[in-house]
């Protein structure tokens, strides 16, 4: 198991849609990986492509719970969206308000082929949504209005690691 290095914004992997993991994939090792990255404090959830791999696959790391879903579809989400501050690692250091639905819920499977399902309000249902974004090709910033998408991309361009 390694901790891989998080891919930061500009990289293509970031904007490019997973391919889905096939029952013949070998992704024990993307998993452990993907396991020992998000256990890293602070962080609520790994994406395939955030560490340099195109693949329906994250880990996820929320009140305590540390986990994984493979080929993850975003099933349900439902109440009134609501303004949360966002962040995200491949875009270190900025958070920006932008809507997501107070639930959410996932499914999908483990290593095993088994019926994963998650779900979850708070934190866990945007962590979800966050996840299943990337394996969409879409960041965080990607969801914001008009305005809230332009003033992110200035201080952006602005960070010192851009």
């Amino acid at each position: 198991m390694t901790e891989r290095q998080i891919r930061i914004f500009g990289d293509p992997v970031l904007k490019t849609v997973s391919d889905p993991v096939r029952p013949t994939d070998d992704v024990r090792g993307l998993i452990e990986d993907l396991l020992e990255t998000v256990e890293v404090p602070g962080r609520a959830g790994v994406a395939a492509p955030q560490i340099g791999v195109n693949q329906r696959a994250f880990s996820y790391n929320v009140d305590g719970e540390i986990g994984y879903v493979i080929n993850p579809e975003l099933v349900e989400v439902s109440g009134e969206p609501e303004l949360v501050d966002e962040g995200c690692l491949s875009i270190p250091g900025f958070y920006f308000p932008r809507l997501r639905y107070p639930y959410a819920r996932v499914t999908g499977v483990d290593l095993e082929g088994n019926p994963v399902e998650l779900s979850g309000d708070g934190v866990m249902a945007q962590a979800l949504q966050h996840e299943t974004d990337h394996l969409d090709g879409k960041l965080f910033i990607d969801g914001l209005d008009k305005e809230g998408r332009r003033e992110a991309m200035a201080a952006i361009r602005a960070a010192p690691w851009f």
